[in-house]
């Protein structure tokens, strides 16, 4: 059994060696669902390849929200150090094409400290936006827009999927047509170019200058559920309805359009109890969890570890980094 053990940790120095003396550039991709683990995990390699960690979460990013985006701890952002976390504003106009332009650019300059970078988070249209880059789609106006979510919000799910069957067939026969966002997303440009969003999906894209190892984390859907339950929970007991409330001025804003803070705002309008608005949430972030993995297991070249069976990452990473399973 010694023998077994020395022999392991043997060729794990090996790796070790191997990556140290490595000149290859790499964006280390850690994804996967709300809750499973990504923030943890992802210091725990950031640590080993001393190292630091981009963020690819589309909330965590705003200084205003906390709690309610479950925004890594100061401790935990002290470990490493972080980029794209409380660095802007729920006012700044922010979405996956920006941040293809400012991760790329960002990581122009940290990879002249770094030939690791890691890049965490659950927003699979930012990780798609970094790694394959994102389609040229035209502008819509901003009245479009506003017109398409405010009927959206009047009307419901219905009203989108006869628009879209009206305005652009194919992305209706094709598309996502239960994902409000998408749907809401294929509309306005639908009413702005007269032409559907899938058409523009088809043009070549930009090589990234790196290579890209991407690396899924699940669980067991039961566990992942508990984590869920518990984390909201925590976030309740935290004061998620104080943060809320201060931000109910601004709950117009897209930043605020999502699970955690809606529910708490249909308390604070008295129209459910503070119970049901936190049962409310636990619900939501399950089936956001869901489709979350959903849209990752939908992603080629995506490296599945499953964390009831792994307690560290690290060692399946240098693995994978080792024998060339980089994308």
């Amino acid at each position: 059994m010694a023998t077994h053990i020395n022999v392991a940790k043997k060729k794990q120095r090996i790796i070790i060696n191997k990556l140290s003396i490595s000149n290859q550039k790499t964006l280390l991709v850690i994804a996967g669902p709300t809750a499973v683990g990504k923030t943890a995990h992802a210091i725990e390699v950031a640590r080993h390849f001393k190292t630091v960690i981009l963020s690819a979460d589309s909330r965590q990013c705003y200084k205003e929200l906390n709690i309610g985006v479950a925004r890594p701890s100061v401790q935990e952002l002290n470990e490493v150090p972080h980029y794209f976390i409380a660095s802007h504003s729920i006012h700044d106009d922010i979405n996956a094409a920006w941040y293809e332009a400012y991760a790329l650019n960002l990581l122009k300059q940290l990879f002249n400290e770094h030939d690791l970078i890691v890049v965490t988070g659950g927003t699979g249209l930012y990780i798609k936006a970094l790694v394959e880059g994102l389609d040229v789609i035209p502008a819509v106006d901003d009245k479009i827009r506003q017109h398409v979510i405010d009927n959206y919000n009047a009307n419901g799910l219905n009203w989108l999927q006869q628009q879209l069957q009206f305005h652009d067939p194919l992305f209706s026969a094709e598309g996502e047509m239960q994902n409000p966002q998408r749907m809401m997303r294929a509309l306005e440009v639908a009413l702005a170019s007269g032409q559907s969003i899938l058409t523009f999906r088809k043009k070549p894209k930009d090589p990234r200058a790196f290579n890209i190892l991407q690396v899924g984390l699940e669980l067991p859907r039961p566990i992942l559920n508990e984590r869920i339950n518990a984390r909201v929970e925590m976030m309740m007991r935290s004061g998620l309805e104080s943060e809320a409330r201060q931000l109910l001025p601004h709950r117009h804003l897209n930043a605020l359009q999502t699970v955690g803070y809606k529910e708490i705002f249909e308390y604070l309008d008295s129209n459910v109890t503070l119970n049901e608005a936190e049962e409310q949430i636990k619900q939501n972030t399950r089936r956001y969890a869901k489709r979350q993995m959903t849209w990752f297991k939908r992603q080629p070249n995506m490296h599945w570890i499953n964390l009831q069976e792994e307690k560290e990452i690290t060692p399946h990473i240098l693995s994978l980094r080792n024998y060339g399973q980089i994308t």
